[in-house]
C-alpha cells in the first residue's frame, strides 16, 4: 500500500474545510441560481505563497486593470494580496510582470488624524465577511466602517464605497509609494470640475524593467468633492467627500491624459456597478465554459476551474482602447498605433508579459488547442515589438524589452501557433524575426536581464564548440548564465526554428538547425549518465552532483535537467543506453522524487532548501515538467498514466490559502499544466512538429466536452474511471481503435469522441 504523504494528507483536510467555508459564501451579484464554471473558481487558492501578479480578483481576462486589494506592498515576491496578512494597504489597480500602480483606500478622517492618515491607514478586514470571484471583491474595512466593493472593464476601475459614522468620508491617493516590484513616484492629481479628476506618476524602473513608464489616469466620481488635501511629506492626496456613498471610476492609459478620459468613455458610460458585475462574470464564464466536466468530486471540479481560470492570468492588455500603446523599445518613448480593422477598433491587443519561458508544455498546448483567438493576438502582439524595436521579446513589460529568463523562449510559442493554423500569413517575415534571435546579435546572446551587453548567453560558444560553457569565460552580465541548461534550451528551440525553416521551404536552414538541435548530445557524460556542465576547454565539472541545484542548471538540478530533450528523446535514450534503461532510471527518479511529493517545497522560494533542492524530478518549476510524458515517448505508457495521476493528486489537488501550485506559477503556466494533465493532453515539443500530436494520458474526470472556436466539440469520456483506476486499457476515438498513445492536432479540431476504458492494473502487452 503506498503511504499517504503528509502534505498531502494537509491538502486533503484543508480541502474539505475549505469547501464547507466557500459554500457559505455565495456569490453577491450573480443574476443565476444554477452554478457555471465562473461559480466554482476559488480565487484564493495558494494566496499564501502570492508573488506581486499572481492574484486576481476584479479583473476582467487579460485586462489592463487588474483590480485588487493589497495587504502587502514591498516586493515582486511575498507581496499582493496575502491570505496570511490581515490588513489591508490599499486597492491597486495594476498587478502585472513588473508593473504596478495606482494605489487607492476609503478611510474616514476627523481633525485629528488629518496629518496621520498619510502614514498611517492600515485597516484590518474579517475573511469570514470577504467575498470574492471573477470580476468582483468585497471587503470590510473594520478600522474606519466601511464597506468596499470592486470591479473593472478591461481597463477602467470602478468602486462603490459605503461609509458609516459621522467621521469624514474620503479616499486615499498613495500615488508617490513603494508597490510591488517598484516604486511610484513623481505622483500628480488634479480636480478638473466637482466630480472629476486627472493625474500621473511614474512606475520606477527596476533590474528587470530598466525604464520607467509613466501611467495616466481619468477619474470620474458620483458625488462632489469637498475638498483635495496633498501631503508635505510623502506627497500623497486625500480625497475628501459629503456622502455616504461614493462610486468612482479610473480610468487608465500609458500613453495620455486623452486616452484613459477615452477609455472611460468607451467602456463605462454608465453608473450601474452591479451591472458591470454581472458583465465580468459573464465574460469570464464565456471563456471558461470552452470546457465542461462532470463527474470527479465537488473540490476537483472547482480546482478544475480555478486552474483553468489562472490560465488566463497575469499577462495584461497595455493599448488604449483606440490601439494606442506604449513603445519603450527604442532610445526614446514614443506612443505607437496598432492598426484598425473598418470599425475603427484594433486589429488585436499589444501584451505586457512574463516570459514563454516553460509554455512549450502549458499555455502552447492549452491556448492553441481552447483558446486559439488568444494566440494569435500574442503572436502579433510580438511581432508589432519586432516592427518596433528589432527583436521578439522573451517577456516585455510596459512597452520594455526586459530579457527576462534566457534563449529564444518565444520561438516555440510562436512556430506552435503556425504549425496549428492559427497564423497564416505573413510566415517568411515571422520566420526572419524569429531566426534574428537564434543568431549572433539576437536575443539567445542575452542572459537573464541583460540589458546593455550580449555575452551573457555564451552563443557564440555554442556557435563555435557545440555547447555553452560553464562557468562563461567572459563574466556574469546577467542572471540563469547556466550552461548546460543554456545548451540544451538553445538545441530545443533550434529545433522547432527548423521545422518552421522546412514548412517554408528554408531546406538549407533546415540542415543548419537540425545540426545545431543535436548540440545537447556535447554535454553528456556517458561515464555519468547525466548532462553535465563543461567549462569553455571542454573540461568536465569536477566532483559535480547531479543533485546540486542550479551550478550549471536554470532553476533546476542536473538530475531534473538531463530530461529536457524534448525534441529527440530517442536519441536521448541512445545516449543512455537504450530505451529500457531510461525507463528505469526516468522511473527512479519519479519513486525517489515521491517522497517529496513531486516538488522542492510549496511555493517558489523553498526551491533553495538544502533538503528539497536535491529532489530529482520537480513539479514546481518549469525544467521537468514534462517528465511523466517522456514515458509515453519512451514505449511505457502506463507509467505516464500512474506518475500523471499521481503528480496531480499530490501537487495539483490543492485547494486551500495556503496551497495550490507548490512552486512557481509563471502567469498561468502551471494552471495550464494542471488542465491539460487532467484532461489527459499533452505535447512533448509544445505543439511545433508538423500537424502537431498530442500524447494521451487518462484522464481525471468521467466526462469532458471541449468546444473548439471552430464550432466542433470533443467528448472525452473515461469509462470506469476512480482514483485506482487510472490505466488505459483500451482508447478510441470517433470509434476507431487509437494507435499508441497519440492523436493529430488536425484530427482533434474535427471534434468526435475519445472513448477511454480504464482499469486498476496495466494494460498487458
Amino acid at each position: 500500500m503506498k503511504c499517504i504523504s503528509v502534505r498531502h494528507l494537509f491538502s486533503i483536510v484543508t480541502s474539505f474545510w475549505f469547501m464547507i467555508f466557500n459554500s457559505c459564501v455565495e456569490p453577491v451579484i450573480t443574476g443565476h441560481t444554477a452554478l457555471e464554471p465562473v461559480d466554482l473558481v476559488y480565487p484564493l487558492l495558494d494566496t499564501e505563497n502570492s508573488r506581486w501578479f499572481f492574484f486576481s480578483s476584479a479583473s476582467r481576462p487579460f485586462g489592463m486593470v487588474n483590480l485588487s486589494p493589497d495587504t502587502e506592498i514591498d516586493g515582486a515576491w511575498g507581496s499582493g494580496y496575502r491570505y496570511a496578512i490581515d490588513t489591508v494597504q490599499g486597492f491597486s489597480h495594476i498587478h502585472a510582470w513588473q508593473l504596478s500602480g495606482l494605489s487607492v483606500l476609503p478611510v474616514t478622517t476627523s481633525k485629528k488624524n488629518q496629518e496621520i492618515i498619510f502614514k498611517d491607514f492600515k485597516s484590518s478586514f474579517n475573511h469570514d465577511t470577504e467575498k470574492t470571484f471573477p470580476g468582483y471583491h468585497y471587503i470590510e474595512l473594520e478600522r474606519y466602517g466601511i464597506t468596499a466593493e470592486i470591479t473593472s472593464t478591461k481597463r477602467v476601475g470602478f468602486h462603490r464605497y459605503r461609509f458609516e459614522g459621522d467621521k469624514q468620508p474620503a479616499i486615499l491617493f498613495n500615488l508617490n509609494t513603494i508597490l510591488g516590484p517598484s516604486a511610484n513616484t513623481h505622483g500628480v492629481l488634479n480636480k478638473i470640475n466637482e466630480k472629476v479628476m486627472s493625474g500621473e506618476f511614474l512606475i520606477a524602473a527596476t533590474r528587470r524593467r530598466p525604464k520607467p513608464v509613466k501611467l495616466f489616469f481619468h477619474i470620474e466620481l458620483n458625488t462632489g468633492i469637498d475638498s483635495i488635501v496633498q501631503n508635505n511629506e510623502t506627497g500623497n492626496y486625500l480625497v475628501n467627500f459629503d456622502a455616504k456613498e461614493v462610486i468612482m471610476k479610473v480610468g487608465i492609459s500609458y500613453t495620455s491624459h486623452e486616452n484613459a478620459k477615452n477609455n472611460v468613455k468607451i467602456e463605462l458610460p454608465n453608473w450601474n456597478f452591479d451591472n458591470v458585475v454581472r458583465e465580468s462574470r459573464e465574460e469570464w464564464n464565456g471563456l471558461l465554459t470552452r470546457i465542461r466536466v462532470e463527474g470527479g468530486t465537488e473540490i476537483q471540479q472547482r480546482r478544475f476551474y480555478t486552474d483553468l481560470w489562472h490560465a488566463l492570468q497575469g499577462r495584461r492588455i497595455i493599448n488604449d482602447v483606440n490601439g494606442a500603446y506604449p513603445d519603450y523599445t527604442g532610445k526614446d518613448f514614443r506612443i505607437g498605433q496598432l492598426p484598425l480593422d473598418a470599425q475603427g477598433n484594433p486589429k488585436f491587443n499589444h501584451y505586457n508579459s512574463d516570459s514563454f519561458w516553460g509554455a512549450q508544455w502549458t499555455i502552447n498546448t492549452l491556448w492553441g488547442l481552447i483558446y486559439p483567438e488568444i494566440m494569435e493576438e500574442f503572436v502579433h502582439s510580438l511581432m508589432q515589438y519586432y516592427k518596433d524595436g528589432g527583436l521578439i521579446p522573451r517577456g516585455p513589460s510596459g512597452g520594455n524589452y526586459t530579457y527576462v529568463m534566457t534563449g529564444a523562449s518565444s520561438t516555440p510559442f510562436v512556430v506552435s501557433a503556425i504549425q496549428k493554423g492559427i497564423i497564416t500569413k505573413n510566415l517568411d517575415t515571422i520566420y526572419a524575426a524569429l531566426k534574428k534571435n537564434h543568431m549572433p546579435n539576437g536575443i539567445m546572446e542575452k542572459a537573464g536581464y541583460e540589458h546593455n551587453t550580449m555575452m551573457g548567453g555564451g552563443l557564440k560558444h555554442y556557435l563555435s564548440k557545440g555547447y555553452v560553457p560553464h562557468p562563461i569565460p567572459e563574466g556574469k552580465f546577467g542572471f540563469h548564465q547556466d550552461g548546460a541548461s543554456l545548451t540544451m534550451e538553445y538545441a530545443y528551440q533550434d529545433w522547432t526554428l527548423a521545422q518552421l525553416a522546412k514548412k517554408l521551404g528554408h531546406h538549407e536552414d533546415y540542415d543548419y538547425f537540425m545540426k545545431r538541435s543535436n548540440n545537447y548530445k556535447n554535454i553528456f557524460d556517458g561515464s555519468m549518465g547525466w548532462m553535465r556542465p563543461k567549462n569553455v576547454d571542454g573540461v568536465w565539472r569536477k566532483e559535480f552532483d547531479p543533485y546540486e541545484y542550479e551550478n550549471g542548471f536554470n532553476e533546476s538540478n542536473g538530475a531534473q535537467s538531463t530530461w529536457f530533450v524534448p525534441h529527440d528523446l530517442n536519441g536521448l535514450a541512445e545516449l543512455m543506453g537504450g530505451k529500457t534503461k531510461a525507463v528505469e532510471k526516468l522511473n527512479s527518479q519519479f519513486l525517489k522524487a515521491e517522497e517529496l511529493s513531486f516538488t522542492s517545497g510549496n511555493s517558489h522560494d523553498k526551491e533553495l532548501h538544502p533538503e528539497y533542492r536535491r529532489i530529482p524530478i520537480n513539479y514546481g518549476n518549469q525544467p521537468s515538467i514534462q517528465t511523466a510524458f517522456i514515458f509515453n515517448k519512451l514505449g511505457r505508457p502506463d507509467l505516464t498514466q500512474n506518475w500523471s495521476r499521481r503528480i496531480v493528486d499530490e501537487v495539483f489537488s490543492g485547494f486551500s490559502p495556503a496551497s495550490g501550485y507548490n512552486g512557481d506559477e509563471d502567469q498561468g503556466l502551471m494552471g495550464s499544466l494542471a488542465v491539460l494533465m487532467k484532461l489527459g493532453l499533452f505535447q512533448m515539443n509544445g505543439g511545433t512538429e508538423e500537424n502537431p500530436k498530442y500524447e494521451l494520458s487518462s484522464p481525471l474526470f468521467s466526462k469532458a466536452e471541449l468546444f473548439f472556436p471552430n464550432g466542433n466539440k470533443l467528448q472525452i469520456n473515461a469509462n470506469r474511471n476512480s482514483p485506482d483506476h487510472y490505466y488505459v486499457q483500451s482508447l478510441k476515438f470517433n470509434e476507431h481503435t487509437v494507435p499508441g498513445q497519440f492523436l493529430e492536432h488536425s484530427e482533434l479540431l474535427k471534434g468526435g469522441v475519445l472513448e477511454y476504458t480504464l482499469g486498476d492494473t496495466p494494460k498487458e502487452k
